[in-house]
């Protein structure tokens, strides 16, 4: 799997794994999950963990994302595409030059 998986193979991956317990679960139970995750990564940051930590900390927060959006029946892949694939959805170039967000 190491270099080879896509966004669509890992959301399919998670999809396979863990589709039984998301579905009982639900959008707000996984949405909540999520946010434990985050909570998490955002303490690896800021304890100044190392690489390896936070790597797993962000790969638990993209994991729970995946979960998210098969639940609510969302291709993270196209949405992805769709929203920034021709450049920056505010001014529309690949370098962005909005003001709007830093």
């Amino acid at each position: 799997m190491q270099g080879g998986l896509d966004l669509r193979d890992f959301q399919g991956l998670i999809e396979r794994m863990y589709s039984h317990k998301d579905r009982q679960r639900g959008p707000a139970g996984t949405f909540m999950w999520l946010m434990e995750e985050v909570g998490e990564l955002a303490a690896a940051i800021a304890e100044g963990q190392d690489r390896s930590a936070k790597a797993a900390e962000f790969a638990d927060v993209l994991a729970w994302l995946a979960t998210l959006a098969n639940v609510e029946g969302i291709d993270l892949s196209d949405a992805v595409h769709a929203k920034y694939g021709t450049g920056c959805p505010g001014c529309g170039l690949m370098v962005c030059t909005c003001s709007a967000k830093p």
